[in-house]
């Protein structure tokens, strides 16, 4: 490598190593702002450890029901043209841009409207509830996972597809039978996207389902409820176990990834 690249590359380096180490001045700030003891205080506190149950579960059904909506709808935007395309993928990018506010206000309005009052009349409550958790989580989540899916398909190419159904495949046959297993590591990285998305999600929570202890409290709302009552140690605590709930997570699927690769690596 000569001089004027190690010049170049260096200067890419430093451009976006600033953007890392503004994120580890950060982390490094919350673990000398708290210590050891409170984070095993706030484990210690019957809400924190509820808030813990809460998040893992919504977090987890709301990154599953991302990967089944973004399957299909990241397939048809990939494979398909048709009429209102343009219109459509627009609306996906809706929760992406919106204030999360916004997406919280919204689904608060159409649960009170007359199908939402009859849905939760005659199906089951959603609004402040756990169920409203979910859908909240869901309804910003599933948008990115779409996304990842959409360009994973995008970067697939259709010949081998084509080559199932000329032999004799039906296009369902040759998405359940081709598309899908070569997309496994793709779909594993959409729910790992939503997962963390889901993890940290706190406006369209906290307007659609509230901040109520022992109810619908997850770990982002938790930090806001330390922080409305001066317990800054506490909130620094929980966002640190949030940052290592994370990290643990991620760090699994991305090792089931690897494990997929090394599978389909053998097999060849």
């Amino acid at each position: 490598m000569n001089r004027d690249d190690r010049r170049f590359l260096g200067a890419l380096g430093i451009l976006g190593g600033g953007y890392l180490l503004l994120i580890l001045a950060m982390f490094a700030a919350d673990l000398a702002y708290t210590s050891p003891g409170h984070l095993l205080q706030a484990l210690a506190t019957p809400e924190i450890r509820h808030a813990i149950g809460l998040t893992l579960l919504t977090a987890s059904v709301s990154a599953f029901l991302s990967v089944i909506v973004a399957i299909p709808l990241g397939y048809l935007f990939s494979r398909c043209e048709f009429r209102g395309r343009k219109f459509l993928n627009a609306v996906l990018d809706i929760p992406i841009v919106l204030p999360p506010l916004v997406i919280g206000l919204s689904l608060l309005i159409l649960f009170q409207t007359l199908p939402g009052r009859l849905f939760e009349e005659h199906l089951f409550r959603v609004t402040y509830r756990v169920p409203s958790v979910i859908l909240a989580q869901f309804s910003v989540a599933a948008a990115f996972a779409v996304r990842v899916l959409q360009a994973a398909f995008n970067q697939m190419t259709p010949r081998t597809e084509q080559v199932a159904m000329t032999l004799g495949c039906s296009r369902a046959q040759a998405f359940f039978r081709v598309v899908l297993p070569e997309s496994r590591r793709a779909v594993l990285s959409a729910f790992a996207i939503a997962w963390a998305r889901s993890l940290g999600e706190f406006g369209p929570v906290l307007v659609f389902s509230g901040a109520t202890r022992n109810r619908t409290e997850v770990l982002s709302t938790t930090v806001y409820l330390e922080l409305s009552i001066g317990k800054l140690e506490s909130a620094v605590a929980v966002s640190i176990l949030m940052v290592l709930i994370a990290a643990a997570v991620l760090g699994v699927l991305q090792g089931l990834g690897r494990a997929d690769d090394v599978d389909r690596t053998v097999r060849r």
